[in-house]
Order: structure tokens, then C-alpha cells, then sequence
């Protein structure tokens, strides 16, 4: 059939792989994917993105229940909460997607799926378990893993990460997080409202490092009356277990300061990620790679143009959508022959805590590292009807705008932002004015009208000006104002 077996090989069965696969496959590609673990989805379906949102669901549920006077509704006594019941729940949802993920969904579509350890041997050829597999193009998108920090004794205490905490069958009394970034913050909550203690410590001096500090402080302080113990601007620096109990030595991050013990059931360590390129034998292919993973170009090509890498082993950004994406652009490259590049500046991103913050384009920490002009929009909602009637006007919007008036970038930061966030996102892509979003019919009573508000906002003060009312009562005889303010009777 020609010099190599296949005419595309894969290497993970994540989000990246798995739309490489089913795209190569039905455009008529001879391909095999690869997968280590005996099954396919990758880390979103199995650790990350399918449990915790659903783990995130459960918890809020059980949080809503316990508000119910809020409602007008009597009290309801919550029982303590039974985590293994909890996490069988998990585990049915990650089952019904599974079924979609499954060997014989891709083999229906042509592509051949092989459970194994797949090991370079050259540039074109892997030894998958002992045998020997070959293709014209390679696709590398084994993901990443949990990252210990370097803290002291951390490898002797029990420690949970992503990929065990959705297997634990007890609740801890107390349970210490590791880590202010999304994974810290959802789990922290998540548990916190299903009846843990949680205390959880960030190095830097706010948690959700890349957000700006007042979109950041309104989830801080969601936390805080949900009863997180909050610790930033804080390091660990030994962890060690006594009588089943694990004690976490902290001091401050920066300069000098006495050390302070927290005593807990368990430990989860969320500090972030590494890109998996051990034992892949990439120097034997001539692969180059860094401990933050594979440097690829703008067509997801390494140093080798006929090996492509995807998802968060390249070390862009580590998103299963972005993941999607990057696999659709190498797919193009390796099989369509087509010069297509990725393009970041339409990718939006979200922390699913209640509130939720999504983002997408520049912030105003972004935009002053790179040196932009830029102003501030912003609508909060507690003037949102439909907040107001879910009795939860938590957060608001903030729009970043150029000195022209053209959007940079947006953040929203309330329930449901990761859902309203997308009409920026589609805004973004389609490099829309803001007057077309701002004259476009929402829908009320909607949480999505704050887009619309916020978009007009920019126009009412020259809309409405003194200079405007002036020209109209000039042109057309207008009498002015029907209703005076009498102040101070």
C-alpha cells in the first residue's frame, strides 16, 4: 500500500486527537490513533472537564437547597452528604459520554484505534508495544499532568490531584487546597458546599493569577461568605502526615515571617500542570521539547514538518476547546496539504465557580503588558431584571475598548458568564462593530442583556449629549424638559 502503513498516526486520544482522528478518517486517510490508557477521551472526560463540572452541578444543587427561605420557601434540613454516592454520579455522567468516545464510534468513521504504549523509533515509525507502525504524518497529543510544586515531603503525605479526586469515597473534614487557579477554586467550592472545611493557599497575593483584581475579588469574596478559608500571598513549605492527619508548614511568599501549621484530612494539589513527553522518545524522532512541552508554529508544526503537536502538550494553552481547535488546524496541514494557522484572538475561557468569570481577548492586565490604549465600560447586575429575579445579582461585565470605540476584550463575571460570554466571542471573531451589538434585540428578561446595556452605554453619552438635545430643539422646535427635580423642599 505504499511506504508507510498509514497516511496519518496519533498519539492520544484527547480532545486534539480525537477530532484529528474522525476528520482524517472520513476525508479518506488511512489513521490510527494510539492511546496508553485503554480508553478514549483523555483528561477532560475522565479528570477533568466532564467530572468537575458535574461534580460543580451536584454541589451547587445541594448549595441552592440549603437557601431556600431566600425563596420564600420554608427551610430544608441537608443531611450530611454521602461522597460515594456523589462521585457514582460523576462517574454515570463520564459513562454516558463515554459511550460517544468509544473505539467502535471512530472505527465506524475509519479510523483504527490501538491501545498501547507507542514509542518513537524514528521520524516515521513507533513501536507500539514491541511492534513496529509507520505514517507519512504524525500528530502528538498526549496532554498533561498534574505538577507537584517543590515543597518538602509532599511525595510522602496522601495527596489528591485531577485525576484522584473524583475516585475519593469519603468526605474530608477539612480539606487543604493547594493552589488559587480555576482546578483550586471550582473544588475548593465544590466541596466547601458539599460539607468540607476548606482551606485553600495561593502563592500569589490573589487567587486566579491572570484576572484582573476586582474581576478576581468578587469570587474571593463569594468564597469567603461560603465559608473558604482563603490563604494568598502564602507558600508551602513542608507537608508531612502524623496520626493519618496531614500538616502543611506555611509561611509567607515573599521576605520573611514565622511559619504557621494547617492541620487536615486531605490534601489536594492544584498548582498547575506538565506537558507529557517522557517516554515518547522524541529525541530518537528529532522531536525538540521543553519542560513546558513541544514549540510548535502557527500550522502546529515541531522542528520535524511532518510531526505536528496539539492540545497541552505544546504548551499554548491548555483548554479542551483549544485542544479541538489545534487538532482541526494540523489535520488541515497533514492531510488536507492546507497552509491553515491558528488564530488565539477568538478564544474565550472560563472558571465555572459560582460566580462564574469568562473571558475572552484582553484584560486590563494583558492590555497594559502590551502597552494598549484602552477604556473601561462596565454594567453590574444588580441592575439586570432576570438577576434580580433569580434573587442573585452577583458580578458584572466589563468591556475593554480601544480609543476608537472598538472592543478589546471582555470579561463577565456572574452565573452563567461562560454562556453569555459567546456573544463576544462571536463579536471577536467577526471583528463586529459595537453599535451592531448594541442595536441587536435581546431577549428579556435575560442575563445576556447586560451585553446589550454595557454596548450601549458607550453610545448614550453622545446619544443624549447637551450638544445633541440642542441641535434637535433647534431643528424641530422641541419644548425641553417636561419634569424638574425640586431638590431640598
Amino acid at each position: 500500500m505504499g511506504r508507510y502503513d498509514y497516511d496519518l498516526g496519533i498519539i492520544g486520544g484527547g480532545a486534539a486527537g480525537l477530532t484529528a482522528a474522525a476528520g482524517a478518517a472520513q476525508f479518506g486517510a488511512r489513521t490510527v490513533l494510539m492511546e496508553k490508557t485503554g480508553r478514549l477521551g483523555g483528561d477532560c472526560l475522565h479528570y477533568g472537564c466532564v467530572p468537575s463540572k458535574t461534580l460543580i452541578r451536584t454541589a451547587s444543587v445541594r448549595s441552592l437547597a440549603g437557601k431556600s427561605r431566600d425563596f420564600g420557601l420554608p427551610s430544608v434540613e441537608l443531611p450530611p452528604v454521602d461522597l460515594g454516592m456523589v462521585m457514582d454520579h460523576v462517574q454515570a455522567v463520564i459513562g454516558k459520554i463515554q459511550h460517544h468516545d468509544s473505539p467502535e464510534r471512530f472505527c465506524s468513521l475509519g479510523a483504527m484505534i490501538r491501545f498501547g504504549n507507542p514509542v518513537f523509533s524514528d521520524d516515521h515509525q513507533v513501536s507500539l508495544d514491541g511492534e513496529r507502525i509507520s505514517a507519512r504524518s504524525w500528530i502528538i497529543a498526549t496532554g498533561s499532568s498534574p505538577a507537584l510544586p517543590p515543597v518538602e515531603g509532599i511525595e510522602d503525605v496522601p495527596y489528591w490531584t485531577n485525576e484522584t479526586v473524583f475516585s475519593q469515597r469519603t468526605l474530608p473534614g477539612h480539606l487543604i487546597v493547594l493552589g488559587g487557579g480555576p482546578v483550586g477554586c471550582e473544588l475548593a467550592q465544590s466541596f466547601r458546599r458539599l460539607g468540607s472545611r476548606v482551606t485553600m493557599i495561593e502563592f500569589l497575593d490573589q487567587i486566579l493569577g491572570p484576572e484582573d483584581p476586582d474581576v478576581a475579588d468578587i469570587l474571593r469574596t463569594r468564597l469567603l461568605e461560603e465559608g473558604v478559608e482563603i490563604l494568598t500571598g502564602t507558600r508551602a513549605l513542608r507537608a508531612e502526615t502524623v496520626s493519618g492527619i496531614i500538616s502543611l508548614i506555611v509561611g509567607p511568599a515573599q521576605g520573611s515571617g514565622k511559619p504557621s501549621t494547617i492541620r487536615g484530612d486531605a490534601l489536594l494539589v492544584a498548582t498547575g500542570r506538565k506537558p507529557n513527553v517522557e517516554v515518547l522518545g522524541l529525541e530518537t524522532a528529532g522531536v525538540s521539547h521543553t519542560p513546558k512541552g513541544i514549540p510548535v508554529n502557527e500550522r502546529m508544526k515541531t522542528n520535524i514538518p511532518h510531526i505536528y503537536a496539539c492540545g497541552d502538550v505544546n504548551g499554548v494553552l491548555p483548554f479542551t476547546h483549544v485542544a479541538g481547535y489545534e487538532g482541526g488546524i494540523a489535520l488541515s496541514n497533514a492531510v488536507l496539504r492546507l497552509p491553515r494557522k491558528a488564530d488565539y484572538s477568538g478564544i474565550g475561557w472560563c472558571t465555572y465557580t459560582d460566580p462564574e468569570i469568562a473571558s475572552i481577548g484582553f484584560n486590563e492586565k494583558r492590555a497594559r503588558a502590551e502597552g494598549l490604549a484602552y477604556h473601561v465600560m462596565e454594567e453590574n447586575f444588580t441592575s439586570n431584571d432576570r438577576a434580580l429575579t433569580e434573587n442573585d445579582g452577583t458580578g458584572k461585565i466589563k468591556l475593554l475598548l480601544d480609543p476608537k470605540g472598538r472592543p478589546l476584550g471582555c470579561q463577565i463575571v456572574g452565573p452563567h458568564a461562560g454562556e453569555i460570554i459567546h456573544e463576544w466571542i462571536v463579536a471577536t471573531g467577526a471583528r463586529m462593530k459595537l453599535s451592531s451589538l448594541a442595536g441587536t434585540v435581546h431577549l428579556y428578561p435575560t442575563r445576556s442583556e447586560i451585553s446589550k446595556r454595557v454596548a450601549g452605554s458607550y453610545f448614550a453619552s453622545k446619544l443624549f449629549s447637551e450638544r445633541t438635545r440642542s441641535i434637535l430643539k433647534f431643528l424641530f422646535s422641541l419644548k425641553g424638559r417636561a419634569c424638574e427635580e425640586h431638590l431640598g423642599e
